[in-house]
């Protein structure tokens, strides 16, 4: 068997429309036109006016596809807002190494400033949503791995990055406060039995329509185990007030939000450090990232 973890593929309209063409000759009539922005793990392609292509971008992703195409179906009836369908599970062909998945087409733009009528409610939403899907049995839910890069996993799995991007950032940011919220994150753990977390609450994998959560995408980092990673986004989009809007609406524990603040701490220290390539764009909003969090950490709410 060939190793497929080193190739490069250019992924474009012309490679899909190959793919749709020999593989699901039956959508052969309908256009193929790229998605902007198309995604970091995967590519994005509208097929006609009512399905999505997406196929991983590299080897590392192409887990994700079976994961979606086995579990979507089966979380979808239990959560009150839509989420990918999957259609088709396509195969490697035509230069492409990889599965791929074809979906039904989702309405709604990603969650960016501007496009949110009131931020509160959208936080009360997200909580609503959050909370159906950890009250899905999770008995048979995929473990925390390396497949979906540890999400729902425990913390320890980043300490040495997260101790490297203290000792680079040391004189750069409070490095004493966040190397005692990484501690007091560590001394904690979920004592209650796995749940099924999203593995990647990010604006860009909520969508909004007419200013309204209306749904979310993107599930290859889904897995059962500690709800803290999905927490994230309270410190990467929400304000001061919206942040306890959403913590008001989510039954957690404290513990469980002290590890939240120190994953969301964990990847914006290791993208201001420089240990993974992100552009300047990124770099300055993880810093903004890492002072709310020690800010609401001070702030001992």
């Amino acid at each position: 068997m060939s190793d497929t973890s080193e190739i490069t593929v250019e992924i474009d309209a012309t490679l899909v429309r190959r793919l749709i063409d020999t593989q699901f000759p039956h959508w052969a009539n309908l256009p193929v036109r790229k998605v902007e922005p198309g995604g970091w793990d995967n590519r994005t392609f509208l097929l006609g006016d009512g399905m999505s292509v997406r196929l991983p971008s590299a080897a590392g992703y192409a887990a994700q596809v079976i994961r979606e195409q086995h579990w979507l179906p089966r979380l979808a009836p239990h959560l009150p807002l839509p989420i990918p369908a999957p259609l088709a599970l396509g195969e490697p062909g035509e230069g492409y190494p990889w599965p791929w998945s074809v979906y039904g087409w989702l309405e709604g733009e990603t969650a960016m400033d501007g496009r949110i009528d009131d931020l509160d409610e959208f936080a009360v939403d997200l909580a609503g949503f959050l909370t159906a899907l950890h009250q899905i049995d999770a008995a048979d839910g995929p473990a925390a791995g390396p497949q979906n890069y540890f999400r729902g996993g425990s913390l320890t799995v980043y300490d040495d990055q997260t101790r490297e991007a203290l000792r680079l950032l040391d004189g750069r940011i409070d490095t004493k406060a966040a190397h005692a919220l990484w501690e007091e994150a560590l001394a904690t753990q979920w004592r209650h039995a796995p749940v099924w977390v999203h593995g990647d609450i990010a604006w860009g994998n909520l969508l909004v329509k007419d200013g309204k959560l209306c749904a979310v995408i993107d599930f290859g980092s889904s897995a059962v185990g500690d709800p803290a990673c999905d927490l994230a986004i309270a410190w990467t989009l929400f304000d001061n007030g919206s942040r306890n809007a959403f913590r008001q609406a989510l039954p957690l524990d404290n513990g469980t939000w002290t590890r939240g603040r120190a994953w969301t701490l964990w990847k914006a220290m290791i993208t201001v450090s420089g240990q993974i390539s992100r552009s300047a764009e990124e770099i300055r909003l993880s810093e903004q990232v890492i002072d709310a969090v020690l800010a609401d950490h001070r702030s001992g709410s």
